[in-house]
Formats: structure tokens, C-alpha cells, sequence
């Protein structure tokens, strides 16, 4: 039989002075009292540490010796205890990649919600994308010049852990003998053993080509093969650069933009995730932020000419070798590298410090023996530093180069953490003229919105009836956690918002939301003031969810000096007499009336209005010049 309390006998955790205490379960209770009067001693350190304890007691040997031993609580007995969670007044962490989307697990459910509904748009013309046909598929791998040299690739595994021994053995009874691992292109016949704990990227070669005017016959059956093989896509590599995956042309019969000719990725949960490399901005690694070179920094003196150097990082004039890449440069530019930064056109300086893109550009070099030219792309002055930079070991040698640098949003991602494929999926919402395409938003928008806008905007999605039902669940769901954070008054953070930048009463509202969303019951919560910073309007808004916690099922503890909480309570306990030394007491416990009605407990005798606050009868005056 369930007990109904919570016997607690001989509590000397910290200041409590031998506390017994019979506390009721599924009840909410509010542990109340000065401050340093043992509340917190109490119902972290006591009971919450036991539960605790007890929990990690109860798993095997094995895995007790990854999560450590527990010191048990100063304490004589406690019995009627719950697994306890608690609910503490910290930050939520410091990690960048945690967002208040994430920490709640609304973003989970919207990444699943854009890859199930939401239409994937070309990122170069924002056409709605369409499927390929296999005659498509041809034309496009044709459309490469002739007498080049290809590879036909199916992708097999994206991203997956494993080994994949028994996958490489079907594939070489299927007649197949090499495959591009990770980016290296491997023999099959040889004894492979990937790492099992690593994610891995498996394209199987299904044909090398020549392409010339008999090859289609042969192209369309090794199409027909890789498509079948690579369920509706396949990747076409130069076969004397395979290994170059960024010059990779992938086609799909499912994903494709008709008028730009390029294929995509069918969309899945991980393409929305920057957690993941599927979906991130490569550029910033996901953060939405980088480290990056500041113009006015790098050139302080635009009096200067480039070769001075005017690019302060540069140290010292160019060598001999360098000077004739930059002479080489400014041939192309039609500059002269030799008159001031400042009276450069900003086309040249634009070349010199980000490059000149996919130009090929020619270098002379000249010596005893004649000029000896040579080509070659440039990549830009400011790609060279980021080259040092990240290569740079020395700790010394990385600060000289952050004085130069500033942190802002990623330039590629404009800080919203994915790639172009990810931002290209959007759903379709009425109110066109909010969002960047009349299409809809794609994730990052969404994300961007405070809570309560997301929540309208999921009642504006205008569905197919097959969409609907393939949302539905997904949909209930969202609107769940997101009514879970309006009832704790959090509806004016953005789901993007970074986990580290909250305050300590919004990221633990945050988490009882997590809570409240997860469905436990039997469960001992215990909260510290989760109050603190919130608008008295919403208060009635909290206490309706801690109830509600309470009414699943559960018991809640809070350590809370909140009227309005302690009336609402079930039970209250209120220690003192004084804090510290003065303190560790019971003084008083019960329901209100039995705390008003304690001539020893100050919290009584302030909810009986016995004693109060005294308005300030005289108030200094605020000056215009201090006070706004």
C-alpha cells in the first residue's frame, strides 16, 4: 500500500537542530521562513539528497561506479520517499548550443514537424522543389563536359554509427568493389573495420565513366542501379578528385529544382538540428556566431599601400614569392597595389582581402633562367589569416591575431545556425509579408518569435488533409510545451534565445515547464523560490502549474517567501526562529490558519497582518538628471 506521507525524524543536515517533520504526500507544500532558517537544508540537502542516494543505491554495481557514492544526509530516518527531482534557482549552463527551444524540447518536435510538412525550397531561384525523373537524372550527368571522368556513387549510410562489416560483405556479393568511406575512396575486397562508436558517410561506386557519345546506354543502367541502391539519390564525383566531396553533384528522383538543375537531400529531423553536421552552418560549426577579422582593425592606416603593409597582421613587407602572387593579382585587378589602401577601388580591395572566387588567375615568376608562369585560384588576405589563426598551437600566437578579430554573427548563416538546405524548408502560414519568402517560415524564423506568437502562428498552418494528419500528434505535442511555458509567464522569450543568457527564475520556470510537459506522477519535486523575477500578474499563472504538477500525482515541495504561494499551499512549514546559529527550528507547520494562529512564527503574524510593511512616510526624490 502507497504510503501517505513523508516521516522525517532527526534532521541535522547543516543548522537543523534534530527536525521531525511529517510531511503529506501529493500535496504541495511550501517550506517558508527567514532566510538562512534551514528551509533550503531541508529540502535539498535532506530530502532531495536521500532521494537521490536511494535512487543511484538502487541500480547495479556496474553502473554505480560511473555515477559515484553519495553521502547519505544527517539524518535518523526518512520513509514514504519518492524519486525526487529537483527544480533548483541556477542558470540553465553555459553551453551556446543550448537554447530555450532545446532545454524544453520544443525544437525537437519542430524539427520533425518541418521535415514531415514543410515544402523544401531551391536556395538559389526559392522554387518549391520537385522530383527528377530518371531521363532528368541523365540529361543532368550529360550536361558535364565530355571525356570527363566520373564516378557513380549511391549513398547507403548518412551519419550512422557502426561497423558496417556485414553491410560491405552484401555489397561485395552484389558485384561491388569499392566504396567512398568518409571521403577516401576504399577496395571492399579489403579487410575494412570502421570505428563503432563514429558516425560514418558510405557511398557505394556503382560505375566509373567516360562520358563521350556512346556512354548513355551504359549511364542510364548504372543511373537506374544507383538509384535503386541509394533509394532515390545518387552522387556524380570526378573520378581524379573523389575525394573532394565539396565538388560533389548529387541527383535524387524525389528532390530536385527543375530550372536550377540541383538535387537535395530528402529533409529528416537531423537537417534542422546545429548540433548536428548535417544541418549546421559549416561555417560557424552551428553557433550562429564567429570569431572574425575586423576590417578598421586589420588596416588602421589606410594611408598605407598593401605591400607597406597596410594589413596590420601582414608584420612586414612581402617576400618575394608572396609579392608576385599579389603582382599577379593586381594584373588581373588592373591595380595599382603601390598607391594608398584608401584610394584602391573598393572592387580591388574587396578582391585583395576576400578573394577573387573561382577566377584562375596567372602568376609570373621571375628569375636568372626566364619567367615561369603558373595559375591558380586566390583565396583572399583573409583567408590566409584564418588559415594561421586555426593552425596556430601557441597561445600567444592566437591572441596576436584576436586583437584583430571581433566576435559577431557568422557571415554565411547571418547567425541563424543552418545551412542553406535546412533554411530552404518552410511552412506554409498565412501573414506572408513577416516572414523573408511569401512561402512561409522556414525553422530559424519560427525560432526567432516569442512563445506566444509561435503559438498563433502554429494555428495559422494551412495543411493538406494528409498533412494534417501527419502532424497531429506532432502538433499536440508543440502546443503542450508552449501552453506550459505561457502558464509559468515565459511567453516573451524567443525559442532561439541561448540557455546561458537566461536568469536564474527563467531557466528554472523553464525547466518545471520541461516538467510539467514530461507526464510523471509519483514523483517528489522539489523547487527553490520559483517565484523569483517573475511579474506579480503571472504568479496565479506558476501557482496553477504547480498545482497542476500536484494534481498528476506528485508531490511538490517549494522553498518559497511568496504570499500568494503559501496560501495556495497544501501544507506549510515554517523554520526560524532566526537564521544561521538562531535557526534550524520548526516553529510552526500545518495549513494557513495553524501558521497565522502561532504567536512565535514572524511569517504568521505578516499573513494575519498582525505585523507589516510600513510605507515610507517620506521618500527621496528622484532627479531628473539620475532618475530618467
Amino acid at each position: 500500500m502507497e504510503p501517505k506521507t513523508i516521516e522525517i525524524k532527526g534532521a541535522r543536515e547543516h543548522n537543523l537542530r534534530n527536525v521531525s517533520l511529517t510531511l503529506p504526500r501529493n500535496a504541495l507544500v511550501c517550506l517558508t521562513g527567514v532566510s538562512g532558517s534551514g528551509k533550503s537544508s531541508l529540502a535539498f540537502d535532506t530530502l532531495y539528497a536521500e532521494g537521490q542516494r536511494r535512487y543511484i543505491e538502487s541500480l547495479s554495481s556496474y553502473a554505480r561506479q560511473f555515477l559515484g557514492q553519495l553521502a547519505k544526509p544527517d539524518c535518523d530516518q526518512i520513509t514514504g520517499l519518492s524519486p525526487a527531482i529537483a527544480i533548483q534557482q541556477k542558470s540553465a549552463g553555459w553551453n551556446p548550443r543550448s537554447t530555450v527551444g532545446t532545454v524544453t524540447g520544443v525544437y525537437d518536435f519542430l524539427r520533425v514537424l518541418f521535415a514531415r510538412v514543410g515544402v523544401q525550397h531551391c536556395t538559389r531561384c526559392g522554387k518549391p522543389i520537385a522530383a527528377q525523373s530518371r531521363e532528368q537524372i541523365i540529361a543532368g550527368v550529360l550536361r558535364q563536359p565530355k571525356g570527363a571522368r566520373i564516378l557513380l556513387m549511391a549513398p547507403v549510410a548518412r551519419g550512422q554509427k557502426g561497423e558496417f562489416r556485414d553491410l560491405f560483405d552484401d555489397l561485395l556479393r552484389a558485384g561491388y568493389v569499392r566504396a567512398r568511406v568518409d571521403g577516401k575512396i576504399i577496395e571492399l575486397r579489403e579487410n575494412q573495420s570502421l570505428e563503432k562508436n563514429k558516425r560514418h558517410d558510405i557511398e557505394v561506386v556503382v560505375d566509373r565513366l567516360v562520358l563521350n557519345d556512346e556512354v548513355r546506354p551504359r549511364l542510364a543502367e548504372a543511373v537506374e542501379g544507383a538509384l535503386r541502391l541509394g533509394e532515390g539519390t545518387l552522387i556524380v564525383a570526378a573520378a581524379d578528385d573523389a575525394e573532394n566531396r565539396s565538388r560533389d553533384v548529387l541527383f535524387s528522383s524525389k528532390y530536385a529544382c527543375s530550372d536550377c538543375s540541383l538535387s537535395y537531400e530528402p529533409p529528416s529531423p537531423q537537417l534542422f538540428s546545429f548540433n548536428s553536421p548535417t544541418g549546421m552552418c559549416l561555417t560557424c560549426d552551428g553557433l550562429g556566431e564567429r570569431m572574425d577579422f575586423d576590417i578598421d582593425l586589420l588596416i588602421p592606416d589606410p594611408n598605407l599601400n598593401f605591400y607597406s603593409p597596410c594589413v596590420a597582421p601582414m608584420r612586414t613587407a612581402p617576400g618575394k614569392w608572396r609579392r608576385h602572387i599579389y603582382e599577379g593579382v593586381a594584373r588581373h585587378l588592373k591595380a595599382d597595389l603601390s598607391q594608398p589602401w584608401k584610394k584602391l577601388p573598393e572592387k580591388v580591395r574587396h578582391a585583395l582581402l576576400h578573394g577573387t572566387g573561382d577566377a584562375h588567375i596567372t602568376y609570373e615568376w621571375r628569375w636568372s633562367g626566364g619567367v615561369w608562369k603558373h595559375g591558380d585560384k586566390f583565396a583572399g588576405v583573409l583567408a590566409e589569416l584564418h588559415e594561421k589563426y586555426r593552425k596556430a598551437n601557441a597561445a600567444f600566437v592566437r591572441e596576436y591575431y584576436e586583437k584583430f578579430m571581433r566576435h559577431g554573427p557568422c557571415p554565411v548563416c547571418k547567425g541563424r545556425r543552418l545551412n542553406d538546405q535546412a533554411l530552404g524548408v518552410r511552412l506554409a502560414v498565412g501573414g506572408r509579408d513577416e516572414w523573408s519568402s511569401p512561402s512561409g517560415p522556414n525553422i530559424a524564423e519560427l525560432g526567432r518569435l516569442p512563445v506566444d506568437r509561435v503559438a498563433e502562428v502554429l494555428v495559422e498552418l494551412k495543411l493538406t488533409p494528409v498533412q494534417q494528419q501527419v502532424a497531429v500528434e506532432v502538433l499536440k505535442e508543440i502546443r503542450s510545451r508552449l501552453e506550459f511555458l505561457l502558464n509559468v509567464g515565459l511567453h516573451y522569450l524567443a525559442l532561439d534565445r541561448a540557455a546561458p543568457t537566461l536568469s536564474g527564475g527563467e531557466s528554472q520556470r523553464i525547466r518545471l515547464a520541461g516538467q510539467i510537459g514530461s507526464g510523471l506522477t509519483g514523483v517528489l519535486y522539489v523547487l527553490d523560490e520559483p517565484s523569483i523575477g517573475l511579474h506579480p500578474r503571472d504568479n496565479q499563472r506558476l501557482l496553477d502549474s504547480l498545482t497542476r504538477l500536484r494534481d498528476m500525482g506528485n508531490t511538490v515541495v517549494v522553498v518559497e517567501h511568496d504570499e500568494d504561494t503559501m496560501r495556495a499551499a497544501d501544507h506549510i512549514v515554517d523554520f526560524g526562529p532566526g537564521p544561521g546559529v538562531r535557526g534550524g527550528y520548526v516553529v510552526a507547520q500545518g495549513v494557513l490558519k495553524d501558521i497565522t494562529g502561532a504567536p512565535e512564527s514572524v511569517t504568521g503574524q505578516y499573513l494575519s497582518g498582525k505585523r507589516e510593511i510600513e510605507v515610507p512616510k517620506h521618500r527621496r526624490r528622484v532627479s531628473r538628471d539620475h532618475g530618467g
